[in-house]
């Protein structure tokens, strides 16, 4: 029997997931007897999915000694409709104060599950919707999995700074073989945390078959009868296999390099270490080395990092701070995209593929709006022939996208982005014809990265209607959306805004127009400490490396290659010319413009010898260590003036955009907690930017 165990004073109340036991007759699947079926239920909607805390496990440990005690043939577990569990309860791990209480939770977990896998009964679990973490463990400690074909399975663990600490790390690879769990278990979790299709789970052996979700239930309790009739479920032995080991090692291992670029992150390698002693542990060795290692990570730092970052999204996206009442936004039916370019082309394949409605591009010449109609045609074409959309929508959509070189297609529009050249006058006088075009009400949007909302809604006669409306590059992928609002611009433009922006699936923040909003303001001013030190005299290498221990997705350098020396260099003029010094214009990356030098290292990972040709270094190098703190310092000391002005109103709503807009690791769990934990802040504002506590171990 597991014992029980209470949170610390202050953490949130468990929402509770009862284990609801109930019979089910086998005789109509050709097995005399009956089947104990479990199904967890914390009694609420399918927004919240159930999970797994201290009195859950307890409910279920008593389900499954009552399973244990009557006269039923075998052993089921499932969930509520559409959903079997989303793992452990985290919402009180950062309040755990000691490494003894984080090894009871482990211990807990391990006691109640591995009853499933220890049982005198053949065990089944009924995977009936999504199962994550500690959900996909329950069913890998039964003997036999069933799986809902639409459902999703997956291990995200070591993307949140743990690892699958229920039995997963050891039961897994002595289940599917070493490389295929590295798959699940790592590969997928630092690819942005991705999940398994049923199809997927099935052919890689995390589950022995799929079932239509319409009769799901019916045809696993089928399943478990022919399994008690004696058909056989034939599974590999991977433990003899040295080559497999040995290849699953180095494939996490490069894996792991790649995500976080020679930094020292813990849990991908507690991962890896656990899943490898797997080959000869135990299973009860397994589960007490999960144990420490879980405990030891629950107690650290980056974990408490991971939770603000991760819990800080997921609020987020539900929530946009400062945004008007939903009530207020317009309805949209038709949408302009001014620009015919890939970010103007990848904007109208966003708007068509999530709004479908009418959408209409324009540019200067026929060949440019051509070559934009083809991009979106070829796009849709991809789609269907990844089979992520049917031949019939796509055509569907395909006949939504219309183009033109005059402006007169705008015509009816109620929403139209502009994503034209960055240049101030040129947008003015774009959004001057279209307001000559289009209807008083119609929302005039800018994609811009740098430049000024209310300037180019200057002269215009309602001011009110124009908004930022800047997206991040791949369209499709970055999740981030600053909406820039000016002093003009009203609640019914931003509440449209938003509601566009939820139909686009984009995490929001409301930023004040002010230059570069949030993301580029803060990546220009950290690119252009790199830069500086360069031209200083610091060799290129010694500059780039200064923040390889963050585990940052690219250098400084490496990012330059992604926007290119010219967009760079006007974001950097632009801050420079509104802001002052501090944002200095580099020599070096003037000549990179002028000699049309496009990146610092070629593809295949070199120095550029045209990039280093234009080099104009001065006599006064720093070491790597001194450019890291400099350029911290200058975030810390941007930051503090961002909130200072009002470009955002909370330091979470910075966090988030450097983690949705720029990547920024969630181990650190995001730039503000970062420099707190670093002691930056304090040394350059003279207070940290969050309270004592957040992500980190408690004060």
């Amino acid at each position: 029997m597991a014992t029980p165990i209470t949170l610390p004073e202050g953490a949130p109340e468990e929402v509770v997931t009862h284990a609801l036991l109930r019979d089910v007759d086998l005789t109509p699947f050709g097995v005399a007897g009956t089947l104990s079926l479990i199904t967890l239920d914390n009694g609420l909607d399918h927004n919240r999915p159930n999970t797994l805390g201290p009195t859950s496990l307890m409910e279920l440990d008593a389900a499954i000694t009552a399973a244990e005690g009557d006269s039923s043939v075998a052993i089921a577990i499932t969930g509520k409709p559409f959903i079997f569990a989303a793992g452990a309860d985290l919402s009180g791990l950062a309040y755990l104060a000691t490494k003894d209480q984080a090894l009871a939770i482990g211990k807990l977990g391990h006691d109640v599950f591995r009853r499933f896998g220890e049982s005198t009964k053949p065990t089944f679990a009924f995977i009936n919707g999504l199962a994550l973490g500690g959900g996909l463990e329950v069913g890998l400690h039964c003997n036999y999995r069933t799986l809902s074909a639409t459902a999703m399975v997956g291990l995200p663990e070591v993307f949140l700074g743990l690892l699958p600490g229920w039995g997963g790390a050891t039961i897994l690879p002595k289940l599917i073989g070493p490389e295929r769990a590295v798959q699940v278990i790592i590969e997928n979790a630092l690819n942005n945390n991705t999940m398994l299709k049923a199809k997927d789970a099935v052919a890689l052996g995390v589950v022995d078959a799929a079932f239509a979700p319409v009769d799901f239930l019916e045809k696993s309790v089928q399943f478990a009868a022919n399994i008690l009739n004696g058909e056989k479920i034939i599974r590999t032995d991977y433990s003899q296999d040295d080559a497999q080991w040995s290849a699953a090692q180095a494939k996490a291992e490069a894996a792991i390099a790649k995500k976080y670029r020679g930094a020292d992150i813990a849990s991908p390698q507690a991962a890896l270490h656990l899943l490898m002693q797997a080959r000869t542990n135990t299973l009860s060795q397994g589960f007490d080395a999960e144990d420490e290692a879980l405990a030891t990570l629950t107690m650290s730092d980056s974990l408490r990092a991971s939770l603000y970052a991760f819990n800080l999204i997921q609020k987020k996206r539900k929530k946009v701070e400062g945004a008007p009442k939903a009530n207020l936004a317009r309805k949209v039916s038709r949408v302009g995209v001014v620009g015919a370019g890939l970010m103007a082309s990848q904007l109208a394949l966003l708007i068509l593929r999530n709004l479908k409605v009418p959408v209409v591009i324009s540019d200067l010449d026929q060949e440019r709006v051509d070559k934009g109609l083809a991009y979106i045609h070829a796009e849709l074409t991809t789609l269907v022939e990844k089979k992520r959309m049917s031949a019939e929508a796509a055509a569907a959509l395909g006949r939504l996208v219309t183009g033109s070189v005059s402006k007169e297609i705008y015509v009816g529009c109620d929403f139209i982005i502009e994503a034209v050249f960055e240049e101030i006058e040129i947008k003015r006088a774009l959004f001057k014809e279209l307001e000559s075009i289009v209807s008083p009400e119609c929302i005039l949007a800018t994609n811009t990265s740098s430049l000024s909302v209310e300037k180019m809604a200057d002269g215009l006669k309602n001011p009110e209607r124009v908004i930022g409306f800047h997206f991040f590059n791949p369209v499709a992928v970055m999740p981030l959306l600053e909406i820039a609002r000016t002093p003009a611009t009203d609640d019914a433009t931003t509440a449209t805004a938003v509601a566009i922006g939820k139909d686009l699936k984009k995490t929001m923040v409301i930023v004040k127009d002010s230059p570069a909003f949030v993301v580029n303001r803060l990546l220009t001013r950290f690119m252009g400490e790199i830069t500086d030190a360069i031209d200083e005299g610091t060799p290129p290498a010694v500059a780039d490396s200064a923040m390889k221990s963050l585990g940052l997705p690219m250098t400084s350098l490496e990012l330059l290659g992604l926007v290119g020396p010219g967009v760079a260099l006007h974001v950097a003029e632009t801050l420079h010319d509104n802001l002052g010094d501090r944002y200095r214009i580099s020599p070096t990356m003037q000549n990179f413009v002028k000699s049309g030098v496009r990146a610092f290292y070629l593809k295949d990972g070199s120095v550029n010898p045209d990039a280093t040709a234009q080099l104009i270094q001065g006599s006064t190098p720093s070491t790597s260590e001194e450019v890291r703190v400099r350029a911290l310092t200058a975030l810390a000391w941007e930051a503090k003036a961002m909130l200072d002005e009002g470009v955002v109103a909370t330091p979470s709503e910075i966090d988030l955009c450097m983690l949705l807009g720029c990547g920024w690791p969630m181990h650190l769990g995001g730039i503000l907690p970062y420099l707190d934990r670093e002691g930056i802040s304090d040394s350059v504002n003279g207070v940290r930017f969050h309270q004592p506590g957040v992500a980190s171990l408690p004060a």
